[in-house]
């Protein structure tokens, strides 16, 4: 798997996730561009997304759903705040309702996405920030560590087909 690290700091509220890949950095950044792409992998295999809205460009929106083994429907958004192609993406992410808007009583997360040359390969750092330690453990307590490392690790696939 490509995940080498998954680092929490409850103190400095950072999840921090390192993977490396074999594949250049502009095949990687496909798999954020390409909504298609990013279908196979947003998400643990449990939970597959589909795509909504995909719109990288700052103040740009991502909307998506996360169809789960029952059919029960997550839904999500994304507000991209910078988009450096192809070496990095940097959005707010969130949790929606049904109807796609916003779900006031959830955390909102910072997150941080660079891609490196490194070893004839790429390194993907997300570096997600959180508003509270309260917000940051529910997410840690729903899974949400463990799901990042399951969806980054659908990525290998993607690059070797």
């Amino acid at each position: 798997m490509s995940v080498t690290s998954v680092d929490k700091d409850l103190d400095n509220l950072t999840l921090t996730l390192i993977a490396d890949f074999t594949a250049p950095v502009e095949q990687v950044w496909q798999l954020w561009a390409d909504p298609r792409q990013l279908e196979r992998w947003w998400g643990p295999p449990s939970h597959p997304a589909t795509m909504e809205q995909h719109d990288l460009t700052p103040g740009g929106d991502v909307t998506y759903f996360m169809t789960g083994p029952e059919g029960d429907k997550h839904h999500g958004w994304w507000r991209i705040t910078s988009v450096n192609p192809p070496t990095s993406l940097e959005f707010t992410d969130g949790f929606a309702d049904s109807e796609g808007k916003p779900a006031a009583d959830m955390p909102i997360t910072t997150v941080r996405m660079r891609l490196t040359e490194r070893d004839g390969g790429t390194r993907m750092e997300l570096h997600s920030v959180y508003d509270s330690r309260e917000q940051m453990e529910q997410l840690l307590n729903m899974g949400m560590s463990e799901g990042l490392r399951q969806a980054v690790g659908q990525m290998d696939a993607l690059l070797k087909g």
